[in-house]
């Protein structure tokens, strides 16, 4: 019954400060709960907990690092815009800008290059978005 509450108290800080160190933890004092109720001793309860604990962390923990290091898979926001096909429907330059037609809505954009023009209708792609304005190749 102890180790089951200590499973409890170890993943209360899980939830509270996500981190996984202590649900596995819990893992170990689940599996030392159970090593009580198969009859085994003080001794090989803490053993079981111990190992169990440590192997998890050993093996887990690398693995979610390596999850967290990588960069998200999608972009969302003004990112999912960036390399996106639009099409010019107001002259775009790079001076005073014009409007194009990107992800089904209307946007003002200035060309990346300031000699280049786009006229109505020419398909350009996106490079960035500037506040509320594309820049465009």
């Amino acid at each position: 019954m102890w180790w089951l509450i200590a499973a409890v108290g170890l993943a209360i800080p899980l939830v509270v400060t996500a981190m996984p160190e202590f649900g596995m933890l819990a893992v170990g004092a689940v599996s030392g709960a159970v090593t009580a109720a198969l009859g085994g001793g003080t001794v090989p309860q803490f053993l079981v907990f111990a190992a169990v604990s440590v192997a998890l962390i050993a093996v887990v923990r690398p693995i979610a690092r390596r999850q967290r290091a990588q960069a998200p898979q999608l972009a969302s926001g003004i990112e999912a815009l960036k390399g996106k096909s639009a099409t010019v429907l107001e002259r775009v330059d790079g001076t005073a800008g014009g409007r194009i037609k990107l992800a089904g809505e209307v946007w003002s954009a200035r060309a990346l290059d300031g000699d280049q023009v786009y006229e109505v209708g020419q398909k350009v792609d996106v490079v960035e978005i500037e506040g509320a304005t594309a820049v465009v190749i």
